[in-house]
């Protein structure tokens, strides 16, 4: 008996340690998951939707898609550094290969202690999970707004205390651009156009909507249009170029693909010059100068920084109004 209570009691204590390391979670896709107190060594699946506002609220993702073994971009654009600049991680996530195509011995050669993916890698979960704990989290349209996902991985990752921080440093942008805008926001209308090989709507999530949010706009509803609904896309719904036409927001807002280099306004006006032509002449908001060009691939991910980067912009067009 004696003998018994002594095994048990050294069990407890080898097991112990382990099991005060790790904590139970439920992610978005309602899985359980033990993760780590403190991971240390995180892989992202999607370096936009997750890779920059984990990295932006102080921790550096070890892999992520799209990048070669020494972290360089194999992408038209790289996220981490545009995005964050001189805040990008350092050294730069290495690759888990191609996006769609993983390579799992990658993956396993960087030791993770936690994978972090999106809802639409629920599928491949189980199989990642042999290798590290699984957490995803939301990233469509209907399911997170703005810069919801990385308040979320704040509470994950228990970096709450610099999400707060830094939401109080953009509140307080967010007061200064308001100020200087030609008008009261409240009550005036905005849409997000994403111009890739046709003209996209863009989705909830994003620092752009979070801006526009915080500033006092409202989404033009264009529930009659084929507005976003439930779950879909992080980022695009297509209209066509009639629908287009259409549309009178109080603020348009317009950017090219960020799979093209070129997102300058000039490169934006001529993509779209060859959907619609003449656009310019008879679109209500391009006459009355409520046009603000973004550069897609520093205000599409769903942290503060992109929210900065689309304030910037807002400033920029505000000064030319008055």
């Amino acid at each position: 008996m004696r003998l018994a209570i002594q095994f048990a009691i050294v069990l407890m204590l080898a097991i112990g340690p382990a099991l005060a390391s790790d904590r139970l979670v439920v992610d978005d896709a309602g899985r359980k998951v033990q993760v780590p107190q403190a991971p240390k060594r995180i892989v992202v699946l999607h370096e936009a939707a997750l890779g920059v506002p984990i990295a932006e609220l102080g921790i550096a993702p070890v892999g992520s898609y799209g990048r070669d073994d020494q972290g360089a971009s194999l992408l038209t654009v790289d996220f981490y550094k545009i995005v964050l600049a001189g805040s990008a991680p350092k050294p730069l996530p290495r690759g888990i290969g191609a996006i769609g195509n993983m390579d799992l011995e990658r993956l396993r050669a960087l030791s993770p202690d936690l994978i972090i993916g999106t809802e639409h890698n629920v599928d491949r979960a189980r199989q990642l999970s042999k290798i590290a704990p699984v957490y995803l989290q939301n990233s469509s349209t209907g399911r997170v707004r703005g810069n919801e996902s990385q308040e979320a991985l704040s509470r994950l990752l228990k970096r709450t205390k610099e999400f707060t921080a830094l939401k109080r440093s953009y509140a307080q942008r967010v007061k200064t651009v308001r100020d200087a805008l030609p008008h009261n926001p409240n009550g005036k209308t905005y849409l997000g156009i994403f111009i890739t090989d046709q003209i996209n709507l863009i989705g909830e999530m994003s620092g752009l909507v979070q801006a526009f949010q915080d500033l006092g706009y409202t989404r033009l509803d264009v529930s009659g249009i084929g507005a976003i609904k439930g779950f879909g896309s992080a980022l695009l719904v297509p209209i066509s170029p009639e629908v287009f036409a259409s549309l009178n927001p109080d603020l348009l807002v317009m950017m090219n693909s960020y799979g093209k280099p070129q997102r300058e306004e000039a490169h934006i006006r001529q993509n779209l010059d060859r959907i619609i032509p003449g656009w310019a002449r008879f679109l209500k908001p391009a006459r009355d100068g409520r046009i603000i060009f973004l550069d897609s691939a520093k205000v599409t991910t769903p942290s503060f920084a992109s929210a900065n980067h689309t304030l910037d912009a807002v400033r920029a067009w505000a000064s030319h109004q008055k």
